[in-house]
């Protein structure tokens, strides 16, 4: 498979997010020079969508005209092919009006997808948490795959980042991202280094300045640790990883979690009255964070720390002597 290339500064994929990524972390995102990316469920109704699609594409062509030079990401639309989304068809024709550069799946198989993106020349990737969905979605026709690792934010998985990555390299070679608990420029460039071609980072974006999470949620990560977290699927019927305040916060016991709800991912749907409203979501490089400020600043800490671990890596590689061989 030919790989097509992206002009990035860092490989990096601020995460699709639920009730947390929007247009204007989508435009800051790219405008950093990495990827942005907005769950299209996150706007609702659906003109809610067209609206936000509109913004960042017009967005993203203005700022290419008042700077030609500078290095701009593409951006990226996460899509629920869930058999619960009603709404799937009618973010498919928009799909095909604003013509993502990417399109991420989640929740379902790529292939509703597939069609649509490649008549414009997009790539599809599919969000995938085990080895078995990952054969399934590369024989759908996936031109990537988002491998979400133990670690991760929201609905997370429990393989190791590494193990996956290497898993998934003895039978694809296409478009790589891998995710769950990378917070730093120094981790990476480790999943670079291991064989990912990309990385998602949801959590460390979540207290920027640009996104939709209330001042009290961004707050709560700047305190917690990853000792406040744990991983449940008695909020929305899949597993995902919460912090423990939130729950406290809402009523909801951390060491009794309510039995899973059965699974609803109907983007037609209002936002009113559903639980998970305010409950919060972190991964385990919630660590990482001290304070809330513009993205963009946390892009350039970002750049620093992964030129920094490019740097060691090279040294290191000099410095090793070869091993000699026991006679």
């Amino acid at each position: 498979m030919t790989k097509s290339s992206f002009q990035l500064r860092l490989p990096v994929f601020a995460a699709p997010m639920f009730l947390i990524s929007g247009p204007d972390l989508v435009l800051a995102a790219c405008k950093a020079g990495i990827i942005g990316a907005f769950p299209t469920p996150n706007a609702r109704p659906i003109d809610t969508l067209d609206a936000w699609m509109k913004q960042i594409t017009e967005g993203l062509a203005r700022a290419r005209d008042e700077q030609p030079a500078a290095t701009i990401g593409p951006w990226c639309a996460n899509l629920v092919t869930h058999s619960s989304n009603t709404r799937l068809q009618q973010d498919l024709e928009l799909i095909a009006k604003y013509k993502p550069p990417i399109v991420v799946t989640a929740l379902g198989s790529p292939k509703p997808a597939i069609e649509v993106v490649h008549a414009y020349g997009g790539l599809v990737f599919a969000d995938v948490i085990s080895i078995t969905l990952a054969k399934k979605a590369v024989a759908a026709g996936a031109d990537g795959l988002a491998c979400v690792s133990a670690g991760a934010g929201g609905h997370t998985g429990s393989l190791s980042p590494f193990a996956f990555v290497s898993a998934v390299r003895e039978f694809f070679d296409g478009h790589v991202i891998v995710g769950g608990g990378i917070s730093d420029g120094w981790g990476v460039a480790g999943a670079i280094a291991s064989g990912a071609d990309y990385v998602y980072m949801g959590t460390r974006f979540i207290p920027v300045a640009e996104s939709l999470a209330q001042a009290e949620y961004k707050q709560m990560l700047v305190d917690s640790t990853v000792d406040d977290l744990i991983v449940s699927a008695g909020v929305t019927g899949t597993a995902a990883s919460w912090l423990k305040p939130s729950l406290r916060s809402n009523g909801l016991d951390p060491d009794n979690m309510p039995a899973a709800p059965g699974r609803n991912y109907d983007s037609s749907q209002t936002f009113a009255g559903k639980k998970w409203m305010d409950v919060w979501a972190a991964g385990q490089g919630v660590g990482a964070i001290k304070s809330v400020e513009p993205l963009a600043k946390v892009v350039d800490r970002l750049a620093h720390e992964y030129a920094q671990a490019t740097q060691r890596i090279t040294q290191l590689s000099y410095s090793i002597s070869p091993l000699r061989r026991t006679p």
